[in-house]
């Protein structure tokens, strides 16, 4: 008998060494270096992502908006609107009371659309040339967004924008 538990230990050991576990997948981000200068963006170059308390999403970009559209159209926002402007920044604004999935879908869709970008070569050379003052040399796509906390002007902006939707204004 107790030649028959060392063998079944010993076992346990080696399958327990021997075993791969999976490794915790993460999205990789990269943040920008530290500086205490504000980055000046032209207001046609920011879009806009508010998410509200009642799981809407709302994009502005210019002087337009926020218009209100649907979850399963974030990939084709993104990626329309930085096709068309690639010195396009994208804010990511989203309330409080807010589902932590709804953010996490936004960076999914980010992901995904820089993805498909980059490996768009007409685009990235479209890309380089129009962001040549600011990029190196071998610099490919690069999706920029940020972050920024609700404030009491994005629940004024939400509700103009929900007020004119009902009046036939906004969107889908």
């Amino acid at each position: 008998m107790t030649p028959m538990v060392d063998i079944a230990f010993l076992l346990l050991i080696f399958y327990m060494v021997t075993t791969v576990f999976a490794a915790p997948q993460a999205m990789e981000i990269n943040l920008p270096e530290d500086s205490d200068e504000p980055i000046k963006i032209k207001k046609c170059d920011l879009l806009i992502v508010h998410v509200d308390g009642a799981d809407g999403y709302w994009w502005s970009l210019c002087e337009d908006g926020p218009i209100q559209f649907k979850e399963d159209s974030l990939r084709t926002l993104f990626y329309s609107t930085n096709k068309d402007n690639p010195k396009l920044s994208t804010l990511i604004v989203i309330h409080p009371d807010a589902k932590y999935n709804d953010f996490v879908n936004i960076l999914d869709e980010i992901e995904v659309v820089e993805y498909v970008l980059r490996e768009d070569e007409e685009f990235v050379a479209y890309y380089r040339e129009a962001n040549k003052d600011v990029l190196a040399e071998s610099a490919t796509f690069s999706y920029r967004y940020s972050t920024k906390p609700w404030d009491p002007k994005d629940d004024a902006k939400i509700e103009k924008a929900k007020s004119g939707s009902l009046l036939g204004g906004g969107g889908s």
